[in-house]
């Protein structure tokens, strides 16, 4: 999936290693090419550097080396003890995301001339991150033998590309959030502090755009052949494709002339209840199509949610999705039991048609939104403004809710991660839809969601890509996502007397 995936970085991993001078830095040596070995085994091709710092010397040469080289990425490796200055003047300078690993020693037969001390090292080299004002990313088990630093190396690759990602993002906004949708709201300070550019833009912004593009004749008449392919015997408007595809042209041509100083972007777009009166359809297809390219487009102008979707599809490398976290199940419905869940874990993502055609099982379609139809259209009338959405259930499988926001008083940024699946059941109504069960759920609603004030909108990943966003939230220096809690602990707030 991820390969066919356009506005995702590519990550250029560097691995340097450190030796302190009191030290063999022949162990240093020795040991890097092992855990170069290892990482080429589990079919990563990092730039291994030749020179194994020991002084200040060296660290600004390095540094250089790695810009020229393109490194994005950079893996510390102390083969032994490591000198702490150098090693995190290097880390100043790359001014890359950066992991902190150390060899474990080899054989009990080898701990006179062979002991590396990396154990030890490690604690410096924290501290002086820590006085530099600098944040590695040190993982559960920091010291190992190549083969587990090389795993740990793979999973640092992802956590960093959701950091150059979003501090090289792009969000392009159109039209104020719906009446009542206060949930949508985007202080930009916060985002500001993350690295994020915003760019907002008006609904006669996009229109006047949308009319403009009409001129495009060839590239309109590709793009609604290639939505007539992807629908197949789901095209049941094919009246409505050539605005579609018009639209589409649209949003791609807006994206590639006002990236500016950013590689990546993502769309907050108003999608009702002006825009169906003035376009003449729903929009929720051509963002179903941009997300499934890599490009996702958040309903009702909800940044935050563009961002969310972002990160969870850097931290997946796979397309996703956003959807209301909807609706309860009624009892009666039938759904495969899942282990750790109970009923009231169970619960409905919905929305009006903007999940990739991938994520959908075969006999989507194309329909028009019953809920804006019921508000705008005379239901007696065959549809037309409100159509365009693409309406199925979703793929069974692993998922991944996420969501990042600002806190209710707009001073900074909480996030939330959860784990679950969804289950192979119908879900008996309308819109992308699809039950989802996720342990923990009902409680974690009510004193995560609630309690926090999240709002109804979750970026959802199809894989489990929980760790990596975990790690890649405090990397890029927010408090940890909250998560479900067991039910032998309790959540701040939650009455210790019971239900």
């Amino acid at each position: 999936m991820a390969s066919s995936m356009i506005n995702m970085p590519q990550v250029r991993m560097g691995i340097v290693a450190v030796s302190r001078d009191c030290f063999p830095i022949e162990l240093s040596r020795r040991r890097l090419k092992a855990l170069a070995a290892s990482c080429r085994a589990r079919g990563m091709k990092p730039f291994v550097c030749d020179t194994v710092i020991e002084n200040e010397a060296q660290s600004a040469a390095v540094a250089a080396e790695l810009r020229e080289r393109g490194v994005n990425a950079l893996t510390i490796f102390l083969g032994n003890f490591g000198p702490e200055g150098p090693t995190t003047i290097l880390a100043k300078l790359a001014g890359l995301p950066f992991m902190l690993i150390g060899a474990a020693e080899e054989s009990g037969d080898n701990l006179i001339n062979g002991r590396g001390d990396a154990y030890c090292g490690m604690l410096n080299a924290s501290l002086n991150s820590g006085l530099r004002g600098l944040r590695p990313y040190i993982p559960a088990r920091p010291i190992g033998m190549p083969d587990a630093l090389a795993a740990e190396i793979e999973h640092f690759q992802a956590v960093a590309r959701v950091w150059i990602g979003i501090r090289n993002l792009k969000v392009f906004a159109f039209g104020p959030r719906p009446q009542d949708f206060y949930a949508c709201n985007a202080p930009i300070r916060p985002l500001y502090d993350l690295g994020i550019e915003v760019m907002e833009n008006s609904e006669l912004d996009l229109l006047e755009l949308y009319k403009s593009a009409a001129a495009d004749t060839r590239g309109i008449a590709s793009t609604a052949r290639s939505m007539e392919k992807e629908l197949g015997a789901g095209n049941t408007h094919p009246e409505k494709l050539k605005q579609l595809a018009q639209f589409e042209r649209t949003l791609v041509r807006f994206f590639d002339e006002n990236l500016g100083s950013r590689q990546f972007g993502v769309f907050a777009n108003k999608c009702w209840p002006a825009f169906e009166r003035a376009f003449g359809f729903v929009p929720c297809y051509v963002n179903s199509r941009l997300a499934s390219r890599g490009i996702p487009v958040a309903c009702e102008v909800d940044i935050y949610g563009a961002v969310s979707e972002y990160m969870a599809q850097l931290a997946s490398g796979e397309c996703v999705t956003l959807l209301d976290v909807n609706n309860t199940v009624p009892a009666d419905l039938p759904v495969p039991e899942t282990a750790g869940v109970s009923h009231g874990d169970l619960f409905m993502g919905f929305h009006c048609g903007n999940t990739p055609a991938c994520r959908l099982c075969s006999g989507f379609s194309m329909k028009f939104q019953l809920i804006m139809n019921r508000l705008m259209e005379d239901p007696e009338e065959k549809p037309n403004i409100t159509c365009g959405t693409l309406e199925g259930t979703l793929k069974p499988g692993p998922v991944t809710m996420f969501r990042l926001q600002a806190t209710p008083d707009s001073g900074g940024l909480m996030s939330y991660a959860c784990q679950g699946v969804v289950p192979e059941a119908d879900p008996r109504s309308f819109g992308g839809i699809g039950v989802i069960a996720v342990p923990g759920m009902q409680r974690f609603y009510r004193y995560v969601m609630l309690e926090r004030q999240f709002p109804h909108h979750a970026a959802m990943a199809f894989t489990h890509s929980g760790r990596v966003l975990f790690d890649a939230v405090k990397l890029l220096g927010l408090d940890a996502p909250l998560t479900p809690l067991p039910a032998t602990r309790q959540y701040p707030g939650e009455n210790p007397f019971g239900n």
